[in-house]
């Protein structure tokens, strides 16, 4: 049986407590400067160890989690849930920033009939030509 170990690297304890769907993944996270142990970028072969802080970035949620334990293998998700324990401030600034997202316009909402059609296209141009050929005007005197 494989003894218990008190330390781990940082790239296989996230792939282990899935943050991350592979190693390579979390090393490019790690390499990028996205995780942070102690306030402090860390290289992919940093051992952590229980009690550890450690500040993570997935996309555009941030979180701060408590290193609780080390796992050899990557198990199933309510097992990887186990081995850290998110902080309060954390949970509170994802909970803010999703009700946030929830509560802002929609982007799409602001194109009234979507893509135009090539007859509006057509007419948009001629607008813009319209425009131009008033702006900039080259006659040819004929005297």
């Amino acid at each position: 049986m494989a003894e218990q170990r008190d330390r781990q690297r940082i790239d296989k304890w996230l792939w282990a407590a899935r943050f991350y769907k592979t190693r390579a993944l979390a090393v490019e996270a790690i390499e990028r400067g996205r995780v942070q142990v102690a306030g402090q970028t860390v290289k992919p072969a940093r051992e952590i160890k229980p009690g550890d802080a450690v500040s993570l970035r997935q996309g555009e949620v941030a979180r701060e989690v408590v290193v609780r334990g080390l796992s050899a293998q990557r198990g199933p998700a309510p097992v990887a849930q186990q081995l850290y324990a998110e902080t309060a401030e954390s949970i509170a600034a994802r909970e803010q920033a999703a009700l946030a997202r929830r509560l802002s316009p929609e982007p799409a909402h602001a194109i009234a009939q979507g893509r135009p059609t090539k007859r509006d296209r057509r007419a948009l141009d001629g607008q813009r030509r319209g425009d131009w050929d008033d702006r900039w005007s080259a006659v040819l005197n004929d005297e």
